[in-house]
């Protein structure tokens, strides 16, 4: 089983690159799982799904789910082989889970506040961790969010904060990791 972290900025190409490469891991006799972690919630986003859809054609069984993934996988999980899984992407998932927390004031959160994302980011987290072993080989694709300015309001800096956490973690637990910048990978672990 290989685990592997793939992430660079936006639009740098790291899901294309991800999915390449895994579809190469395949041994014929697996499928090819697409864990489509982003929710379509504008015009901008339906676009950029749609996109991603086409460019994947029938080489995979997309699940779309960002949490709780014993449950949502469940139906996927085949008993007689280990089959490959894409996560794309590990900040929409974070994102996704951040604004389920509805009765947060984010102009003014407090420190329960970050408390009680943390423990919904975590919790979601681990349970992707604890679902790897079920897979011959996994892909977790996130975005860099660490490289740019600090942002100036306060979610911004926790979904910085957060994310950048949350891709060290999946970093080293990770048998190989790749940043991909302008299309081009770049092996770093």
């Amino acid at each position: 089983m290989a685990l592997i972290y793939v992430t660079g900025g936006a639009k740098s190409g790291k899901s294309k690159f991800a999915e390449n490469l895994l579809l190469g891991m395949n041994n014929g006799n697996q499928k090819n799982i697409y864990l489509a972690t982003s929710v379509a919630f504008d015009e901008e986003m339906k676009v950029k799904v749609a996109l991603h859809k086409e460019r994947r054609q029938d080489k995979w069984l997309t699940v779309e789910s960002y949490k709780n993934f014993s449950e949502t996988l469940k139906d996927v999980l085949s008993d007689e082989t280990k089959d490959n899984m894409l996560v794309d992407c590990l900040t929409n998932m974070i994102s996704n889970i951040i604004f389920e927390e509805h009765d947060i004031n984010w102009d003014k959160p407090s420190e329960k506040d970050f408390e009680k994302c943390n423990i919904s980011v975590e919790k979601q987290v681990n349970e992707l961790i604890n679902i790897v072993n079920r897979f011959e080989n996994v892909i977790i694709v996130s975005n860099e969010l660490g490289m740019g300015i600090v942002p100036s309001y306060p979610l911004g800096r926790y979904f910085r904060e957060i994310a950048g956490k949350m891709n060290q973690k999946i970093a080293e637990i990770a048998d190989e990791a790749y940043f991909v910048v302008s299309g081009i990978p770049m092996k770093i672990k």
